[in-house]
């Protein structure tokens, strides 16, 4: 990388080096918040290479990731040809949509209200679904199951559940969350699939209830874009 590449004031590019740094690059991992942005990569087509950053703290709290991420999670991204044609870093997964449905000016909403309305249930997301779900995880499959107090795990469970209620109620009539596909589906889906796929906790929500959710998901799933997110970056590097 010379002095001259767009990369060349971003320190995570040292450790994690670009082939084309013209490209947006993805520093990631395939979790339920790393496939969200890997699925909108790879919906608008555009140019991105995917570097895998391990949840391991020597990478995401390395000094380099650190740099970009001061919060140490990923997924994290640099656009070379940011606003005004100027680099632009970015973190949290949200916050990563929003730019890049602006930049493509693809899955935000049409108009003023659409737009509205499809970050309202990207926050809803952002604010309740993924983290109580994460919750939820820790104490269903993770370290937090062997907790033997039954309390914390029920909280979660029954937590998850009002929001798969609230979920399977928006999409009564709807083929996606807000109407048209959006970046609202696209951060929500990957965590209704953990539910089951990851966290192993489908019985204990009775999920199969949730109709609505259910065939949303797979709808989500179905989609060519999403099921190459589901491994992006490669586990293998």
């Amino acid at each position: 990388m010379t002095a001259t590449s767009p990369l060349a004031d971003f320190p995570i590019s040292r450790r994690w080096p670009a082939a084309d740094p013209t490209a947006i690059q993805l520093y990631s991992f395939p979790t339920p918040n790393g496939i969200k942005v890997s699925a909108m990569l790879e919906e608008t087509g555009l140019r991105y290479e995917p570097h895998l950053v391990t949840l391991a703290d020597a990478d995401v709290k390395s000094p380099e990731f650190l740099s970009l991420n001061p919060n140490n999670k990923i997924p994290a991204i640099i656009d070379p040809d940011g606003p005004d044609g100027t680099p632009l870093g970015l973190f949290e997964s949200g916050a990563i949509l929003i730019y890049l449905a602006e930049k493509t000016g693809r899955f935000l909403g049409a108009t003023a209200a659409a737009r509205a309305e499809t970050i309202q249930w990207l926050m809803w997301q952002m604010g309740g679904a993924g983290p109580m779900f994460g919750q939820l995880g820790y104490f269903a499959k993770f370290a937090g199951a062997e907790i033997e107090d039954p309390r914390p795990r029920a909280r979660y469970t029954a937590e998850a559940r009002r929001l798969l209620g609230v979920l399977d109620g928006r999409l009564a009539g709807r083929d996606w969350i807000t109407g048209s596909y959006s970046i609202a589906d696209m951060a929500t889906g990957p965590w209704v699939r953990a539910l089951t796929e990851t966290y192993g906790a489908g019985e204990a929500l009775e999920i199969d209830s949730f109709a609505n959710v259910t065939a949303w998901r797979d709808r989500f799933l179905a989609r060519p874009a999403v099921q190459r997110a589901l491994d992006i970056p490669s586990r293998e590097g």
